[in-house]
């Protein structure tokens, strides 16, 4: 066991209830399955608008169809504070980027789309809210494209801590 503190990676949208926390969930699974350890994810809002809400119906349904967990999600704001503290910011989409630049200026935040290599670079992940539930799959599939570029990032950041 160590005291190092862990790599903490969050995922940031909206209203964080939608594409965010599944980002979250598929990016535990992952590393779960790959056996990463010393890393943390969480996710987080711009936006104030959904604080203390469950995730979307939508999003969770689409989550347990393809296996992975979707209990238990609380939407919060991120603040300066958090944002601070994470080793690695992913936005859904560049407004994202812009609203977190606002809170901190110099930090350093990637768009989820950054991580897969077949996405036109800047796309990002629209938002499936105002859509059918069909959109909650297009945000799932997008999220998985990018997973594997992210886990290698993460696992990089680990180890990186792990050795200095």
């Amino acid at each position: 066991m160590t005291d190092r503190e862990p790599v903490r990676v969050i995922f940031v949208c909206w209203g964080n209830i939608c594409r965010s926390p599944m980002a979250e969930r598929i990016a535990i699974s992952y590393a779960e399955r790959d056996g990463l350890t010393g890393v943390e994810f969480t996710s987080a809002a711009t936006s104030s608008e959904e604080l203390g809400e469950p995730m979307d119906p939508r999003a969770a349904r689409t989550l347990r169809r393809h296996g992975y967990p979707a209990d238990d999600h609380v939407a919060h704001q991120i603040d300066r504070a958090e944002l601070g503290r994470a080793d690695l910011v992913i936005a859904m989409e560049d407004l994202h980027v812009q609203r977190l630049h606002r809170l901190d200026p110099d930090a350093g935040i990637a768009l989820l789309t950054d991580f897969d290599p077949a996405a036109e670079p800047g796309s990002g992940v629209p938002d499936p809210w105002y859509g059918s539930e069909s959109g909650f799959l297009d945000t799932l599939n997008a999220i998985e494209a990018a997973m594997p570029g992210i886990i290698d990032r993460a696992r990089t950041l680990a180890e990186s801590r792990a050795s200095g």
